[in-house]
C-alpha cells in the first residue's frame, strides 16, 4: 500500500461497511484512538496524554524509562552521564552518529538550544525545567554544550539526581530539535513554535508524516535513526471517538490496536479469546476538580463533602473494571513516597457525612453547580452516579459533556465551576504530582500556569507550597517519604480536587501484533511487529 493510499485510509474514521474480514498492512501498525485532544507537536507546549505518547515515539529524550522497571532510567540520546559529588552538575555524553530525519548531523549544541528554547518560550512545559532553578536569564549559562557530544546541566541546588533524570532528561523538553530548520521556519522570533504546531523536527525512530485534525496521524520510520530501527515502517492512528466503533474495527481486523474501549468492551473481548486485552497501571489520576474562585467551592468543607458523594467501590465494580482502581491520594501507586492502597483511599460513599459537612459549610439545603467533562468512556457514568447521589442531599449538579480539546481549553482558562478530567505525571516519584496538584507557583490569573492543575483550580496555600519544597530537598529518603505521607493525608482533606481513580492503560490487541510493549510511563511503538 502506497503512502498516499494509507493517508487516505486515515479519513475513514467510521465503521467499515464491508462484512469480510479485513487485514491491515503487514508493515504498519494501525491503531484506533480518540485523538481529538491533539493541538500541537511543540514539546514546549504539549500537555495531553495522547500527544505525549505519540511524540515520545517520534522524538527521543536524553534518557528513557526502563521497560521492566519504570523507576529506573536507561540511556537514550545520552549513552552515559556523570554526576558531580555535590549533585549540582550532570554531564551527559551523547550517542555517536546522531542525525535528524533529513540526514543532517545533530549535536549537543542543538540539544542545549532545545532545552533553552522551552524555557525562553515560557509555555506550560517550561515548568519542567524552571522548577529546578533554571530561568530565562540563566538557562544559556547553566545548560551548555562544551563540544558536539557533551551536554552539561548545572543546578542551583542538590536535587535528587534520579528525580532530575526522570523530570527533565526523560521528558519531552529534553528532545533534540533541529535548530537550523526551526530558526529558518521561525515567525516573528517564535523559535519555530508555529512550525511545530503541525510538524516534528527531532531525532527519533519515527517522524510525523501527516496529521489531519479529527482524522488521524501517520508516523513514518526515520531513515537515519541512530538506534535500532523500528520493526514496522509506519504507525497509523485513526481518530475514532466511539468505543463501540473501535471494538468493531478491531474485531473486523481493520485496526490492530483499540485504545479507548469501555469496561464492557474489554470484558467481552477478554472472555471471547480472539483478541488480547493488554493492561498496565499508569500514573494517571481521574479526578473531580473544583474552581476555588467559585464562592461555593472555595470552602474546604464543601470540597470535602463532595468526596463523600463518590461511590468508589460501586463504580470500581460497575464502570471501572479494566479501566482503573480506586485512589484518593495525589501520589500514584508505585511512586516513591506514595501511601499504600488502603491509606491512599480512605473514603467511601457516605451521604450523611456529606450532608453534615455541607451544613457546617453553610449549605444545609444544598446548592446548584455545573460539572464539565470530556469524552473518556468512563466520564459520563461516573458523573451521572455522583449527580444521583448529590440529588439525595439537595445538591443539583448540571452535567455538560464536550470534546476533550474543549474541556482542556476551559480548564486551562479557569472557565469552569467544577470539572472531571485526568492528569498524568511524568515521574515515578510523589514529587511529580505534589508539584502540580498541590504546589502553585503563582495564583494570579495572568500567570497562566496552565500545566499546574492546582493553578487551574485557583488553589493556593503558601504553607502547602513550603511543604512540597521541603519534601523535594529532604536529603534523607526515609524522612522524605514521611513528608510525602503527611502531605497526602492533609491534601485529601482540604485539596482542590477529589481524586477518584488511578487508571489502567488498557487496549485490545489483535493477535497479529507481536511484542506490544509498554509500562506505566511509556509505550514503544518501534518494538511491535507482525
Amino acid at each position: 500500500m502506497k503512502l498516499t493510499q494509507i493517508a487516505a485510509a486515515l479519513a475513514l474514521t467510521g465503521a467499515c461497511a464491508a462484512t469480510a474480514q479485513a487485514a491491515t498492512p503487514p508493515d504498519s501498525l494501525v491503531m484506533a484512538w480518540n485523538i481529538d485532544a491533539i493541538s500541537t507537536w511543540d514539546p514546549a507546549q504539549i500537555g495531553e496524554v495522547v500527544t505525549s505518547e505519540i511524540y515520545a515515539n517520534t522524538c527521543d529524550a536524553l534518557v528513557d524509562f526502563d521497560v521492566k522497571d519504570e523507576t529506573k532510567v536507561v540511556p537514550a540520546l545520552a549513552k552515559r552521564w556523570d554526576v558531580s559529588p555535590d549533585r549540582k552538575t550532570i554531564t551527559f555524553h551523547l550517542q555517536d552518529n546522531l542525525k535528524f530525519a533529513d540526514g543532517s548531523p545533530a549535536t549537543a549544541g542543538d540539544l542545549a538550544w532545545s532545552l533553552q528554547r522551552v524555557v525562553k518560550l515560557g509555555y506550560g512545559n517550561a515548568a519542567q525545567v524552571t522548577e529546578f532553578g533554571f530561568n530565562k536569564e540563566n538557562v544559556e549559562t547553566r545548560i551548555t554544550a562544551p563540544d558536539e557530544k557533551t551536554l552539561v546541566m548545572t543546578l542551583d541546588k542538590a536535587y535528587p539526581t534520579n528525580l532530575i533524570l526522570q523530570s527533565i532528561a526523560a521528558d519531552k523538553v529534553a528532545t533534540l530539535l533541529n535548530r537550523k530548520l526551526l530558526e529558518k521556519e521561525a515567525v516573528d522570533g517564535d523559535l519555530g513554535h508555529k512550525y511545530l504546531a503541525t510538524h516534528t523536527a527531532c531525532v527519533g525512530p519515527y517522524q510525523l508524516a501527516r496529521w489531519n485534525a479529527g482524522e488521524g496521524v501517520m508516523l513514518q520510520a526515520s531513515p537515519n535513526y541512530w538506534g535500532k530501527a523500528p520493526t514496522l515502517k509506519r504507525v497509523l492512528i485513526r481518530h475514532v471517538a466511539e468505543t463501540g466503533t473501535q471494538r468493531l474495527l478491531l474485531t473486523q481486523g481493520d485496526v490492530d490496536i483499540a485504545r479507548d474501549l469501555s469496561a464492557d468492551d474489554l470484558k467481552t473481548l477478554d472472555e471471547g479469546g480472539n483478541v488480547t486485552v493488554a493492561q498496565v497501571l499508569k500514573p494517571q489520576l481521574f479526578f473531580w476538580t473544583f474552581n476555588n474562585e467559585d464562592p461555593i467551592f472555595k470552602n474546604e468543607k464543601v470540597r470535602l463533602a463532595m468526596r463523600y458523594l463518590i461511590d468508589y467501590d460501586g463504580l470500581a465494580k460497575s464502570v471501572m473494571p479494566y479501566l482503573g482502581v480506586p485512589r484518593a491520594s495525589f501520589a500514584q501507586i508505585g511512586a516513591f513516597g506514595a501511601l499504600d492502597e488502603k491509606a491512599g483511599q480512605p473514603f467511601s460513599l457516605d451521604l450523611q457525612k456529606a450532608k453534615q459537612l455541607l451544613s457546617e459549610a453553610g449549605y444545609p439545603n444544598g446548592f446548584s453547580a455545573s460539572v464539565i467533562f470530556g469524552t473518556l468512556p468512563h466520564s459520563a457514568p461516573i458523573a451521572q452516579s455522583i449527580q444521583q447521589n448529590a440529588a439525595k442531599i439537595g445538591v443539583t449538579l448540571k452535567l455538560e459533556r464536550m470534546a476533550n480539546a474543549q474541556l482542556f481549553s476551559r480548564a486551562r482558562g479557569r472557565e469552569f465551576q467544577s470539572a472531571m478530567m485526568a492528569w498524568q505525571t511524568s515521574v515515578p516519584d510523589a514529587y511529580g504530582n505534589a508539584s502540580r496538584l498541590v504546589y502553585n507557583p503563582d495564583n494570579r490569573k495572568e500567570a497562566r500556569a496552565t500545566q499546574y492543575p492546582s493553578w487551574r483550580a485557583a488553589y493556593y496555600d503558601a504553607a502547602m507550597n513550603q511543604k512540597v519544597e521541603a519534601a523535594l530537598l529532604e536529603p534523607d529518603d526515609a524522612k522524605r517519604i514521611e513528608r510525602y505521607a503527611e502531605l497526602q493525608r492533609e491534601i485529601m482533606q482540604k485539596g482542590p480536587m477529589a481524586i477518584m481513580f488511578q487508571m489502567y492503560n488498557s487496549a485490545g490487541v489483535n493477535p497479529v501484533v507481536k511484542n506490544w510493549t509498554w509500562n506505566g510511563f511509556r509505550t514503544w511503538y518501534g518494538a511491535a511487529s507482525k
